[in-house]
């Protein structure tokens, strides 16, 4: 009798399962593949999906349980893989994969957007003070720094000293490229007043540009000193590699520099045509909710497309890594942690 409902439950999981397009599911693996550009940008759309936001509690211990379910072999029947994969999204959300703690709403990468558009708004606001401008470029590298924290590897521990150093690091250029371009424009003579605010418009784009890597490199300064695990295809530890982790933060930088583009650069270019239109000239007060709407629109496309420019788990050939590194392992190729 027992075996004949574990059979009927089974089956009805089986259907269950036909029923979607969902993949099977994998614990811990991303859903999509991630050796094409679609298939990590898919992913991180999951990642940055502000939905999980409004999460309860209750949901996100329903979450939990329904994984630790699956891991111990112990998962209800009927249980889909579009429920599980589900589940898994809610818990990356939220909770760090290294400490399991709640990640403060506002540093989650699904926060990202939304609690990192105003600042956007702010950084691209005409006719910038310089008080307004050092606050702007201030409060775009704390948010910037609080997220890179409460998303760190937490493996092994790394000292507030380095965090410090990273974020007065990043604060420092972009506020010293802002103001320094800023003072520039304002003395070349030979911009009209009208291009002198478009110009001044791109301005904050070098300077975020150039205080995330600033950022990057002063925050993972320790990995160039000690190297970055690699592993094997099967998963094993090979060894720690100085070189992948060269690679690691040029692809983290590359992406960081990436990023504000689209971000920086498209709002002040759609934003001078449309101020030209009949309605934002006899609307002046549209002006702010339309440029607020633009820079969602440009954060929005602009955020995954740069974090998807390279996979999370970067592959890198033995021969271009340590002899001590080729010679602990067979496979041809390791792979390593980017990070975000």
């Amino acid at each position: 009798m027992a075996d004949t409902a574990t059979t009927a439950s089974a089956t009805a999981a089986s259907a269950a399962n036909a029923a979607t397009d969902a993949p099977p599911f994998q614990l811990g693996k991303p859903r999509f593949q991630q050796t094409s550009f679609y298939g990590r940008f898919r992913h991180f759309l999951d990642i940055i999906d502000p939905r999980t936001l409004f999460v309860t509690e209750r949901r996100l211990r329903e979450a939990v349980q329904l994984l630790e379910d699956y891991k111990h072999g112990t998962l209800r029947p009927g249980v889909t893989n579009e429920q599980l994969w589900s589940a898994q999204k809610i818990k990356q959300a939220i909770l760090h994969p290294d400490t399991n703690e709640k990640i403060f709403m506002p540093f989650r990468m699904s926060g990202y957007i939304p609690f990192g558009t105003p600042i956007v708004v702010g950084l691209l606001l005409p006719n910038q003070t310089l008080a307004s401008t050092v606050f702007w470029q201030w409060l775009n590298q704390s948010h910037n720094a609080c997220v890179n924290y409460a998303n760190r590897n937490a493996t092994k521990p790394s000292p507030a000293s380095k965090f410090i150093q990273g974020y007065l690091g990043a604060v420092i250029s972009a506020v010293s490229i802002a103001v320094g371009l800023n003072v520039l424009v304002q003395k070349a003579n030979k911009f009209t007043p009208a291009t002198r605010l478009l110009v001044q418009r791109f301005v904050p784009f070098p300077a975020v540009a150039s205080a995330n890597i600033c950022n990057v490199v002063l925050m993972r300064y320790g990995e160039l000193e000690e190297g970055i695990d690699v592993l094997d295809a099967d998963g094993n530890l090979v060894g720690s590699s100085k070189i992948a982790a060269r690679h690691a933060l040029l692809e983290t930088a590359l992406t960081r520099v990436v990023l504000p583009m689209p971000i920086l650069v498209l709002p002040p270019i759609v934003m001078s045509m449309l101020e030209k239109t009949a309605l934002l000239q006899a609307r002046p007060r549209l002006l702010l909710p339309v440029q607020s709407l633009v820079c969602l629109a440009a954060f929005g496309l602009a955020l995954p497309l740069a974090i998807s420019l390279f996979p999370q788990m970067s592959e890198i050939e033995t021969s271009q890594l340590e002899p001590e590194i080729a010679r602990a392992t067979s496979s041809r190729t390791v792979v390593y942690n980017k990070g975000l």
